[in-house]
């Protein structure tokens, strides 16, 4: 009997993607390179579902109906171009391939090429939502050949997770326009994630607060402006007992933050295209800083810095860093959305931004309320800068006060706050209309001759002074 998808690689996202698949009618076809996977599967959490055992890629594809749909979900790298070069050879015209992993977006551009000279469809689509997500509905972005969206669209928004404006999917644009957001989007979770890990910080050493209250608390913003999946999960986290002491859990956690190199590709692509984006660089940093661990414990004992004693008045403190957080998170979301913006313009993607921005309301790490004002913000005529947007243009306004406070008082007890100061500068760059690069423009003529403009003459020619 034949399938309607195939599915390649059973791990956990590929398990709970397959089971998504079957709860929704769809028949699959499943291989893995190691067999015995795909056996365990089938005898557990698979059993008695339509699922259907490959045991080659000639079996996988002899299952499929035309076109044939097939899924990827393996390590980024050389395990999908090795797949590939393997199934390539099996397939016909008008087959689709979608690669669901983490992919460079570069690399998939690279792969539709290959993929075109057989007259094969290949897709790079990203996926967000964790296991969980996986599941019970992921936010999903594929792109490519705009072709291939119609024989998906039905599957494709039957297992997407869904919000108020419908399946979190969309053909996000052309070529690798898939996986870069997927990228971005994982760069603003970068963004996000150390922000709260720096009112978290705040709250602990400045405000003297445990960990239990940070629960109470974190629970509390998630029903606010600052509703989202990571302020949530915080709130759970802080909750969490360790059963062998008692203490909470986060407590006996490592102080040493992973990384797979998205939010790495995120600050770099960046860089690249011209687009600042300091909180999201920022927050990769952070990371960095803190593999250190050693050096750091080394450090502590002799680099000096003041006290973080407790802040006096706890409860204003709570509010101000609730307002810091908020504003921090809005520039990551304006650093995010203008670099897909840059990239669209760049490669000719024809992205649509209300669509990425509806897409994420659902499903995936960074849903948050302040998407909605987001769709908002590119309904019409889309600002320049999200920072300008109406709705988000008021929140900055009532935060930017204590968003200033909570780094001041952050900064002079010795607190690191990377994503909040750099948001900061951000958002005061971006708003002040005469700049101090008038000094590096003329450095930068005096010991290179690199010319200038006059601000008397801003649309003249290029200008070179002979400087004493």
């Amino acid at each position: 009997m034949s399938a309607q998808f195939g599915l390649i690689g059973l791990g956990v996202m590929g398990q709970n993607l397959a089971l998504n698949l079957d709860d929704h009618g769809v028949s699959v076809a499943i291989w893995n390179l190691e067999g015995e996977w795909v056996e365990r599967f089938l005898a557990g959490e698979g059993a008695g579902r339509r699922f259907s055992h490959a045991i080659t890629l000639e079996d996988l594809v002899s299952m499929l109906e035309r076109p044939r749909r097939i899924l990827m979900m393996i390590k980024a790298g050389s395990p999908v171009d090795q797949t590939l070069a393997r199934l390539l050879p099996l397939l016909d015209e008008g087959d689709m391939v979608i690669d669901g992993g983490n992919s460079h977006y570069a690399d998939t551009e690279r792969r539709q090429a290959e993929a075109a000279a057989r007259g094969v469809f290949f897709v790079g689509c990203g996926v967000s939502g964790g296991e969980e997500g996986a599941r019970r509905g992921p936010s999903l972005m594929p792109g490519g050949d705009p072709l291939a969206w119609e024989p998906l669209k039905p599957t494709l928004e039957a297992i997407a997770a869904r919000s108020e404006w419908g399946p979190c999917v969309s053909w996000i644009g052309r070529g690798g326009a898939g996986h870069f957001v997927k990228m971005v989007h994982n760069g603003i979770e970068y963004g996000d994630m150390q922000a709260i890990a720096e009112a978290w910080d705040l709250l602990r050493r400045r405000a003297g607060l445990e960990t239990g209250e940070l629960s109470q608390i974190f629970a509390r913003w998630n029903r606010g402006p600052l509703e989202s999946f990571l302020v949530e999960i915080t709130a759970r986290i802080a909750a969490e007992r360790d059963p062998e002491t008692g203490r909470p859990l986060v407590d006996l956690i490592l102080d040493q933050a992973g990384q797979k190199g998205t939010g790495r590709w995120t600050a770099a692509v960046a860089i690249e295209l011209g687009i600042a984006a300091p909180t999201l660089a920022a927050a990769v940093d952070a990371r960095v800083l803190s593999s250190l661990k050693g050096e750091r414990v080394e450090a502590a004992k002799v680099l000096e810095g003041p006290s973080s004693s407790s802040s006096a008045n706890v409860e204003a403190f709570v509010a101000a860093v609730e307002k810091a957080l908020l504003a921090t998170r809005i520039c990551a979301y304006a650093q995010g959305f203008a670099l897909i913006a840059a990239a669209s313009a760049e490669w000719n993607w024809d992205i649509r931004l209300i669509e990425v921005a509806r897409v994420w309301t659902a499903g995936c790490i960074i849903r948050a309320r302040l998407l909605s004002d987001v769709m908002n913000a590119y309904a019409t005529v889309p600002p320049p800068n999200l920072l300008v947007a109406d709705g988000i243009r008021q929140k900055l306004a009532a935060s930017h006060s204590d968003w200033r406070k909570v780094i001041a008082e952050g900064t002079g007890a010795g607190i690191p706050l990377p994503t909040m100061s750099s948001a900061l500068a951000y958002y005061d760059s971006y708003r002040t209309a005469t700049l101090p690069q008038n000094l590096t423009q003329a450095q930068r003529d005096l010991f290179g001759a690199h010319t200038y403009r006059r601000v008397d003459r801003p649309d003249g020619e290029p200008e070179h002074t002979e400087w004493k």
